[in-house]
C-alpha cells in the first residue's frame, strides 16, 4: 500500500501528509485510527493526539510551537492554530554530543582548477569587481565587450558583479562590503579579476588592495577610472585581454574531493523540505566531511528553535560560545529593529506546510547532517577549517547564497519546495523537495529529492546525488548557469549617508 503520511520522529504529535487528505478520511497511526477533521493539503500537518490550549506540538522530536486553542486528533495544524514559542535571547548550556556516522573515505576526485595558493576552483571565469556601485555601468560594458571579442572561448564565463555599495556606508556596514568584495576577488572560481574603482569612493582602491593580502598579481589587476586619461573602457579592455590570455591557458585536473567546499541553503521551503531534500543534502554534507571536504550552513534566523542541536555538536567550548554569540547577536539585531525573533516563514512557506519558525528551523538544519561543528564564521569571513562550518548571515536567499560563496564555497546546494531561478556567483544547484516542482520547472531544477516520496530509498538516491554534484564541480553547468541567472547581494546593516 502506498504511504500517504509520515511520522518523522516517534515522539511526534503530528504526521505530515504526503498526499492531500479529505475531511472524514481516516489514517492509521501507532495502532490507532484517526479521522481527518478538515481538508488538509499535501505537505501539511495532521494532529494525532488531543492537545490542550498552550501545550506544545511536536515535530522532528522537538516542539514547533504551542496550540493557540484546544485541538483534537485529526485537526489540520497550521499557522492559524499553532503559535511559536520563540521570544528574545537565551542562555544556553553546552551538552556536547558525538554522533558516529561510519562513512568511509572513498578517495574520490573531481576535475578542478588548481590555483597558485593551493585553492581549487570549479570554474575558470573572468570577473570584473567594482569597488563601488558608481562604476557598475562601466563594468557591465567591459564584460559585454570582452564577451563579444572573445566569444568566451577557453574560459567558462565572463561576468561583472554589480552591486550598490562601496560608498556612503559607515563602520561595520562598510567593512562588510569590503570583506565580501575581497572574498569575491580572491575566489578560486576566477581565473582572472579586474578590480574596477572610481577613485573618490569610501572603498578606496589602494586600501582595498591592502585588504587582499599577498595576492596573485598576474590574476588580479586594478583600474581606477578617474585616473584614466581618455576612454576608461579601452583601458579596461587592455587589462582584461591580459587576464583572459592567462586564464584561457588553465586546464582542469583531477583533485581530491577534500578540496571541495559546498554551501548549504534552502528557500521557498515546504512541508516536504525536512523530509526529502534537506535530509538528502545532510547525507551529502556528512559524506563530504568524511572525505575531508567542507560544508557551510548559514541562515542564522532559520536556526532559531533548532540552535541547541547545532551548539551541542560543536567540537569544543570555544566553538559553542561562538555559536551562542552568533545566534543571540542575530536575535538582538531583530529586537533592535523592533521585530520579533519568531516571525520568519514566508507566505509561500506557510502555503507549503511550514507554520512556525521552529517548524522551519528543525527542517532547515537537517541540511548539515550529523557531523560535528568544526568552525564558526562571522559574515564576510573566509574559510580556515575543513569540516562543517556555521556562517553568520540572514535567511534572505540572495544575501545568504552570496555569503556562502564569499566564504569560499565553489558550489551552493539550494533546496526548494516552491522553486526559484536565481543563482549567485558560483554554481547554485536547485534540489526540488517534491516531484511536482521537478516536473513543472525542469528548467530551474538540477535534482529531484522528491524521488524519496515516489519509492526510492535514501540509500539508493545518495550515490546519484553525489555523482551529480561531482559532475557540476567538474564543469557540468547548473541550471542557473544554463539560464545565465547570476548575481550578488551584500548584507546591508547600517546608515546610508
Amino acid at each position: 500500500m502506498e504511504q500517504t503520511i509520515i511520522k518523522i520522529n516517534p515522539a511526534d504529535t503530528v504526521v505530515v501528509c504526503l498526499q492531500p487528505k479529505s475531511k472524514g478520511e481516516t489514517i492509521d497511526i501507532d495502532g490507532r485510527t484517526v479521522t481527518v477533521n478538515q481538508d488538509t493539503p499535501a505537505g501539511h500537518k495532521l494532529l494525532i493526539t488531543d492537545t490542550p490550549k498552550g501545550s506544545d506540538i511536536i515535530k522532528y522530536g522537538y516542539p514547533i510551537g504551542h496550540a493557540r486553542e484546544d485541538l483534537k486528533a485529526g485537526d489540520w495544524v497550521n499557522e492559524n492554530n499553532l503559535k511559536t514559542n520563540l521570544a528574545g535571547t537565551l542562555d544556553y548550556t553546552y551538552n556536547p554530543v558525538d554522533e558516529k556516522h561510519g562513512i568511509k573515505d572513498e578517495h574520490r576526485t573531481f576535475k578542478g582548477y588548481v590555483r597558485k595558493n593551493g585553492e581549487v576552483g570549479t570554474r575558470n571565469e573572468i570577473w570584473i569587481v567594482p569597488t563601488v556601485g558608481c562604476v557598475n555601468g562601466i563594468a557591465e560594458k567591459l564584460a559585454a565587450r570582452l564577451k563579444t571579442e572573445t566569444g568566451e572561448k577557453g574560459v567558462d564565463a565572463i561576468y561583472a558583479w554589480h552591486h550598490n555599495y562601496g560608498c556612503s556606508q559607515l563602520s561595520g556596514d562598510h567593512e562588510n562590503t569590503r570583506k565580501v568584495l575581497r572574498d569575491i576577488t580572491l575566489h578560486p572560481n576566477a581565473g582572472g579579476v579586474l578590480v574596477l574603482g572610481l577613485g573618490c569612493e569610501n572603498n578606496q582602491p589602494e586600501l582595498f588592495e591592502q585588504l587582499l593580502g599577498n595576492y596573485d598579481k598576474e590574476r588580479i589587476k586594478f583600474l581606477v577610472t578617474q585616473k584614466v586619461e581618455g576612454d576608461e573602457v579601452e583601458a579596461g579592455l587592455e587589462i582584461l585581454r591580459q587576464l583572459y590570455a592567462k586564464a584561457k591557458e588553465d586546464k582542469r585536473e583531477e583533485v581530491s574531493v577534500s578540496k571541495l567546499r559546498v554551501g548549504l541553503k534552502c528557500g521557498g521551503s515546504d512541508g516536504f523540505s525536512g523530509i526529502t531534500a534537506n535530509p538528502l543534502v545532510g547525507e551529502f554534507s556528512d559524506w563530504l566531511v568524511a572525505q575531508g571536504g567542507t560544508s557551510i550552513l548559514t541562515e542564522v534566523p532559520e536556526m532559531f528553535g533548532a540552535e541547541t542541536i547545532l551548539m551541542n555538536r560543536c567540537e569544543n567550548r570555544e566553538l559553542f560560545d561562538k555559536t551562542v554569540s552568533m545566534v543571540n547577536n542575530f536575535k538582538e539585531y531583530f529586537l533592535s529593529h523592533g521585530e520579533p525573533v519568531g516571525e520568519n516563514p514566508s507566505p509561500g512557506n506557510k502555503a507549503g506546510g511550514i507554520s512556525t519558525l521552529e517548524d522551519k528551523a528543525l527542517g532547515c538544519t537537517q541540511k548539515c547532517g550529523r557531523a560535528p561543528v568544526s568552525g564558526v564564521l562571522e559574515y564576510g569571513d573566509r574559510l580556515e577549517t575543513n569540516g562543517l562550518n556555521l556562517l553568520s548571515a540572514p535567511g534572505n536567499d540572495l544575501v545568504a547564497a552570496t555569503a556562502l560563496a564569499s566564504a569560499g564555497c565553489q558550489i551552493v546546494l539550494f533546496t526548494t519546495g516552491r522553486g526559484t531561478p536565481f543563482g549567485t556567483f558560483v554554481p547554485t544547484m536547485k534540489i526540488a523537495t517534491n516531484p511536482t516542482l521537478a516536473a513543472r520547472k525542469p528548467n530551474w531544477i538540477d535534482f529531484s529529492a522528491g524521488q524519496l516520496i515516489e519509492g526510492k530509498t535514501m540509500k539508493e538516491l545518495v550515490p546519484e546525488f553525489i555523482e551529480k554534484i561531482l559532475a557540476v564541480a567538474s564543469g557540468e553547468k547548473a541550471r542557473n548557469e544554463q539560464n545565465d541567472y547570476r548575481e550578488i547581494a551584500i548584507f546591508k546593516n547600517g546608515v546610508t549617508l
